[in-house]
């Protein structure tokens, strides 16, 4: 698992690339402008259903204005916490080929050559599949963390475990896909350096400003460890 931290500080150190920039001022533009589409839907939507003849009859309305804005800063708020790796992810994903493309070029130049982009639809399709697996996963670990609730640490701790498996392999498999000759199911890393890279990255989005580069980073990373094992059999 040495390899795992080697692998984040060469990342960190490639975060200045100007194609490394560009993606991520990219995924952080897509991803806050999700949330904030959805922020904006649901505002909308808690009015009209405070409008509605069911609900106005049953709360007056210096009671039911300021609950919909407390349901509505609450939820967006919990979604913002708990589904911003989730959403970053899948949005990273769309323009995955151009961070390990650049870390290609940079540190692995003969790996370079034998890459095989991915078109488009492919990457909405892996990026799809992925968020709908992570949704899915968290989704299971709900219940998990709810009983855990009051030991104050436990739900963060669960969703750290969740999301560490999860996103050590969709950040390795950006770059395996790449190189995979086919057999997309052979990634090469070894499942403890993917969970320890997973949680690393896990740990980073929950900061804030840090999980702004916390998926590139990952990215990055995840392609120092499937190249190098690339190269060692090339």
């Amino acid at each position: 698992m040495s390899a795992v931290p080697a692998a984040i500080v060469k990342a960190f150190g490639q975060l200045s690339d100007r194609a490394v920039v560009g993606v991520g001022l990219k995924s952080v533009a897509v991803t806050l402008a999700v949330f904030a589409a959805a922020s904006v839907g649901m505002w909308f939507g808690l009015g009209w259903l405070r409008e509605s003849p069911w609900v106005a009859g049953l709360l007056p309305a210096d009671v039911a204005g300021p609950l919909v804005v407390a349901v509505w800063l609450a939820v967006s708020l919990l979604a913002f916490w708990l589904l911003f790796r989730v959403v970053a992810l899948a949005v990273l994903q769309l323009f995955a080929d151009e961070v390990v493309a650049a870390v290609e070029a940079k540190h692995y130049p003969e790996l370079a050559k034998r890459a095989q982009p991915l078109p488009l639809a492919r990457e909405v399709a892996v990026a799809s599949k992925g968020l709908m697996r992570a949704l899915g996963y968290n989704l299971l670990a709900l219940p998990v963390a709810a009983v855990l609730v009051f030991t104050a640490v436990g739900p963060a701790l669960v969703f750290l475990a969740v999301n560490a498996v999860l996103l050590g392999r969709e950040l390795t498999d950006m770059a395996w896909l790449r190189h995979c000759c086919g057999d997309e199911r052979a990634n090469p890393v070894p499942k403890a350096e993917r969970i320890l890279l997973g949680a690393v990255v896990a740990a980073m989005m929950a900061v804030p400003l840090v999980n702004l580069v916390a998926p590139l980073v990952g990215a990055a990373a995840g392609t120092h460890l499937v190249l190098r094992r690339v190269g060692a059999k090339a």
